[in-house]
């Protein structure tokens, strides 16, 4: 498959060969979005995020037989995780959910439910690739970019606001948590939020180190080294900027409250065809 790192050629190799075997006749498209379609994948980082089309709702037995396709590829395969829902053409493009339960497989687990949103489909029509069915650009998927802007701020005020909330009620017992597990905090909130403020700012979509790069030109410098943390993380760098895990997490947990915080005041109201806020 053109342009994919050799492991996760082989890795979706293997899977596609183990789906047609045991649920032949069943899948009709699959694509790739996330890090990958952003080409900004992340060796021991990143997911191999996908889009699975089938040909209709699998029965309880035929899940089962997805989940062990899933579990026989991690068995060989610890990294990278696949990390994807599948859906019907006609799932394609929607907004909201409705009654029915898509399996979707994530964090090692075959689970149902609905998880549309327009970063979704605006990454699967801009930058998805395809490995079975038409390009990306020939779906019936339509996403006003003002889409984006009305879910990022509704994200942020629900979820960023309530994950940062639970994050400062828990500094208290921060001598619980590994230096590992703040690592993944530091790095799934600044990241995370930086990618917000770059869809409020232009109106599209970055991978996390790109909106790493893109904060350094916009935010103030007090913020750039728990950024260039995030960003370290990511990658798997040499780290050394703060003197404790306390000090970090500290500094992540304020530049997060001060993100939000922002975002709101100046970029919320940010519509399309207007210029951005400063």
């Amino acid at each position: 498959m053109r342009g994919l790192p050799a492991y996760v050629n082989n890795i979706l190799d293997e899977y596609l060969t183990l789906f047609h075997v045991r649920l032949p006749n069943t899948l009709e498209g699959f694509y790739l979005q996330g890090s990958i379609a952003l080409d900004a994948y992340v060796e021991d980082s990143s997911d191999i995020d996908f889009i699975a089309i089938i040909n209709r709702r699998l029965s309880e037995g035929e899940c089962e037989i997805l989940a062990e396709i899933h579990r026989a590829i991690e068995s060989t395969y610890s990294k990278p995780e696949m990390d994807g829902v599948y859906l019907m053409w006609a799932d394609i493009g929607k907004l909201a959910p409705d009654d029915t339960d898509y399996p979707f497989y994530n964090g090692g687990q075959l689970s149902y439910g609905a998880h549309f949103n327009a970063i979704t489909w605006w990454i699967l029509k801009k930058h998805g690739i395809s490995i079975i069915g038409p390009q990306p650009t020939a779906l019936n998927v339509e996403i006003d970019p003002q889409h984006l802007v009305e879910y990022v701020v509704g994200n942020m005020n629900r979820y960023w606001a309530g994950r940062i909330e639970k994050i400062e009620h828990a500094m208290k017992n921060m001598l619980q948590f590994t230096t590992e597990e703040i690592d993944v905090e530091i790095e799934w909130s600044i990241l995370g939020l930086l990618r917000q403020y770059y869809t409020l700012k232009e109106h599209g979509i970055i991978s996390k180190l790109g909106a790493g790069e893109y904060a350094f030109l916009h935010m103030p410098e007090e913020w750039h080294p728990i950024i260039q943390e995030a960003i370290d993380i990511r990658k798997g760098a040499v780290r050394n900027r703060f003197s404790s895990d306390r000090e970090r997490m500290d500094k992540a947990l304020k530049f997060s409250k001060y993100m939000i915080d922002y975002c709101n005041r100046h970029l919320s109201f940010n519509k399309i065809g207007h210029p951005n806020s400063q």
